[in-house]
């Protein structure tokens, strides 16, 4: 009985249908497993970095998308994964965040977890001890702030994966997990979306397992989508789910910084076809219309 309860809960997990998600394609790619993550102390995953927590089994991948939210390629890249029934890890940078609220918040209800990318996506390696902070801690505070004040996720990616040893200090008493990748799609720089794809499948398949990074604020991206998840269902790939045990908290005096440079009205912004739609508009103005001259014909010679 007991055996059947959790095959039966399996096929749920994997079509989406456990967390309350009726997932409408059969053949659904979905969730095989998902994972809390206790970020006390501020563990690192991802084997170009760090190599103490190996979680994943063999062809078990963990998606995630850096450098949201951005219109046009995040719904995109939202639609295909909620058409595969299946769950990313999400690093907004804070501005983006702020600029728009609105997709991020979609994220968030599509059920993705949602962690920080820093403020403005600075080589935190080229700044000051302060200014590092001010960058991640603005970071976390514009996502707070995005999600209509809801805690995100303590998962923390470092911009260009540079991660100085005093800032992975910093990291780990602020209890962040830090996320570097087993293998880069490299799609700020590929913009092809069959090179996208080719170039995840070809690393994934010589590794067999990894994080996964990418970015959702890349175009090519957005369009690769669709088939590279494809690819992974067809070639025996699973997608790992990733949670927090707890949120990080953002700290109130980035809050009011963060409130303060972009103006305030983040917690509650709504689309902008939401609140400002054309009622009217004038006809575009008719191509001036240009006289041929007067054919002439040539009198006959004799």
């Amino acid at each position: 009985m007991r055996t059947a309860l959790a095959t039966a809960f399996g096929f749920l997990l994997a079509t989406g249908v456990a967390f309350g998600q009726q997932c409408a394609n059969p053949n659904a790619l979905g969730v095989s497993r998902v994972v809390e993550i206790d970020t006390t102390g501020g563990p690192g995953f991802g084997f170009e970095q760090f190599k103490a927590y190996d979680f994943l089994h063999d062809h078990e991948v963990v998606l995630t998308f850096d450098d949201g939210p951005w219109p046009g390629n995040t719904p995109a890249v939202l639609k295909a994964l909620a058409d595969q029934c299946t769950k990313a890890l999400f690093f907004p940078i804070g501005k983006h965040a702020s600029w728009h609220p609105e997709i991020l918040k979609q994220v968030a209800a599509a059920g993705h977890t949602i962690g920080s990318h820093t403020w403005s996506h600075k080589d935190l390696s080229k700044l000051s001890a302060q200014e590092a902070v001010d960058e991640i801690e603005k970071g976390i505070a514009a996502v707070g702030i995005a999600l209509s004040n809801k805690s995100p996720a303590a998962f923390f990616r470092f911009p260009g994966l540079r991660s100085p040893e005093p800032l992975l200090k910093y990291a780990g008493d602020r209890n962040l997990g830090i996320f570097s990748t087993d293998l880069d799609s490299f799609d700020f720089k590929i913009h092809n979306p069959e090179q996208v794809i080719k170039s995840v499948m070809t690393k994934l398949n010589k590794r067999g397992k990894g994080i996964i990074l990418m970015h959702d604020f890349q175009q090519s991206t957005a369009h690769a989508l669709p088939e590279l998840l494809k690819q992974l269902k067809d070639g025996g790939y699973q997608v790992v789910q990733i949670t927090g045990k707890e949120p990080v908290v953002p700290k109130p005096e980035y809050v009011q910084m963060v409130l303060k440079e972009v103006g305030g009205g983040m917690s509650d912004t709504r689309p902008v076809s939401s609140v400002v739609r054309t009622i009217s508009e004038a006809a575009p103005a008719a191509a001036p219309t240009v006289s041929a001259p007067p054919l002439t014909v040539p009198a006959r010679t004799p």
